[in-house]
């Protein structure tokens, strides 16, 4: 991360926590770079201290996620608590975020304390330069270590939050919309539907960790060669297999109970290994056509993942090359986009979402 992109996030620390003192930047600093790994080091540990303070959180009106940097974000516990949504989630999210280290952070942290030397040196920040160098001058003979907040913030911020990954962010529109399900005995199934590259995956594979959710993929259900008939081709969302999915997978979804479902390779052009989908409340439906109408209303929440054209091509051609983005521009987004005007997939969904910069989703 660049030090023009600390700078902006330091700036907007500031300036939601005036009672910031040189320990508190020196947490965010740490905060910033090596996300929560080092407390995550007991799990039950860290459930009950999170269980205990969550406890003794008031429901506030606030914000939800305060990012720190590009990685990470601060989840306030009363905003979370406002919002009525499961703490176990919350933990969850924490979890996750803990167990993914961040390369190099060691070096990000020393570039950030810089900068905060700079920012100072030019009255920048709520504590002066001859308070931050007094400060650090004690901190650095005792070496890189975790510091929790100045007893003045604490008395004055209140502070009460985890340190999440940036990505989770973008899943709180649809937190939300699960919480608001009617509660029975039955899991509850997220269809994610969309446009190729708009962070499908990403998104299924996040929720999955917040709801501890199986997840089958629509490109398991890749139409085999035999039934790709001009005629089949030329169907709204013909390409691919629904009548598999639809003899495989809908009978269970509904049922919490394990189940597989075979696996069509696309790379083989065969059958490969069949995917297990664990028993569970939550179970999720990730890929373009997801919502095929032949499937009938088996979702409990349609999400589609929505990006732009430009947004599109960039990313494919990142992640798969330039002579594969031009097989996806000329034939499987056609194919996607003829699917989503002829049935309204995105008008018919609940929750539609982008995969933006942490500030730009703030609540």
């Amino acid at each position: 991360m660049s030090g023009t992109s600390f700078v902006k996030y330091l700036k907007q620390q500031a300036l939601l926590h005036p009672a910031m003192t040189p320990q508190d930047a020196v947490k965010l600093c740490f905060q910033a770079a090596f996300g929560a790994e080092h407390i995550l080091m007991d799990l039950d540990k860290a459930w009950a201290y999170l269980w205990k303070e969550f406890e003794q959180t008031l429901p506030q009106s606030m914000q939800v996620f305060e990012p720190v940097c590009d990685e990470y974000c601060r989840c306030n516990l009363a905003a979370w608590k406002r919002l009525n949504l499961p703490l176990e989630w919350l933990f969850q999210m924490f979890y996750h975020s803990a167990l993914r280290k961040r390369e190099h952070a060691g070096v990000i942290f020393m570039e950030y304390l810089d900068i905060i030397t700079a920012c100072a040196n030019s009255a920048n920040l709520p504590f002066s330069s001859k308070a931050w160098h007094a400060y650090m001058d004690g901190y650095i003979t005792d070496g890189i270590r975790p510091v929790h907040h100045s007893e003045i913030y604490r008395a004055t911020e209140h502070p009460a939050y985890r340190i999440v990954k940036s990505e989770f962010v973008t899943l709180l529109p649809v937190l939300q919309a699960l919480v608001a399900l009617s509660d029975n005995e039955k899991p509850k199934v997220i269809a994610i539907d969309g446009r190729a590259a708009a962070g499908k995956s990403t998104a299924a594979t996040l929720l999955s960790q917040v709801l501890d959710a199986g997840v089958i993929y629509m490109d398991d259900f890749f139409l085999p060669m035999e039934l790709r008939t001009e005629e089949r081709l030329v169907q709204s969302g013909g390409n691919i297999h629904y009548e598999r999915f639809q003899l495989e997978v809908l009978p269970y979804l509904k049922k919490n109970e394990s189940f597989s479902y075979r696996r069509f390779d696309c790379g083989t052009m065969d059958y490969g290994e069949p995917r297990f989908i664990q028993s569970g409340m939550w179970r999720i439906v990730e890929g373009s056509y997801s919502c095929h109408p032949a499937f009938g209303d088996y979702m409990d929440c349609r999400v589609f993942c929505d990006i732009s054209p430009d947004e599109q091509m960039n990313r494919i051609v990142k992640r798969d090359g330039v002579e594969y983005a031009q097989v996806f521009a000329s034939q499987w987004i056609p194919m996607e986009e003829q699917y989503f005007q002829t049935e309204q997939i995105r008008s018919k969904s609940d929750i539609v979402i982008r995969h933006t910069k942490p500030e730009s989703a703030l609540l």
